[in-house]
């Protein structure tokens, strides 16, 4: 594995445990040359997917781009990476459980979505902002007013009980 830091190409591995609920091995690992440390992560190669954007290009599936997103948008707010983390996962585990070669850009965001307004409100405005590209405020208001709508219908039934 080569180092991050030097570029050296020998590393030996500290530590290995497994990860992603035992779909991953993560290695923590050392660098035989400049002695710097880093972690890896082992996946099993799953079926090529294919995201189909939306203007019709498709591209491999890309976790990293995903979490690069939810990472921006819960910018300064109280949610941990490992949540995020765990956000890119079942998004991939429902985007593969589907069996399909192809998804659309679409999905994929929707279940972004899905996960993440139940994490934390605030990213999800600022997630839903870029991702459904809001052309003006009636549209942003629109989506602000279904949030306080779900919050107020939970309240509801929390009273109830």
């Amino acid at each position: 594995m080569r180092c991050p830091r030097c570029h050296h190409n020998n590393s030996r591995v500290i530590d290995s445990r497994q990860a992603d609920d035992g779909r991953a091995i993560r290695r923590r690992r050392e660098c035989e040359n400049c002695n710097y440390r880093f972690t890896t992560f082992e996946r099993i190669e799953a079926a090529p997917l294919l995201v189909i954007k939306k203007n019709g290009d498709r591209e491999e599936f890309n976790r990293e781009k995903i979490l690069r997103g939810l990472i921006r948008s819960a910018e300064k707010r109280p949610v941990a990476m490992e949540q995020m983390e765990q956000i890119v996962d079942n998004v991939e585990n429902r985007v593969r459980s589907l069996g399909e070669n192809e998804i659309s850009t679409t999905l994929v965001g929707e279940y972004v979505m899905e996960d993440l307004v139940n994490l934390d409100e605030i990213a999800y405005i600022r997630f839903a902002s870029v991702y459904r590209q809001f052309k003006d405020m009636s549209v942003f208001l629109k989506e602000l007013q279904g949030i306080v709508d779900k919050a107020k219908s939970s309240n509801s039934d929390t009273t109830k009980e």
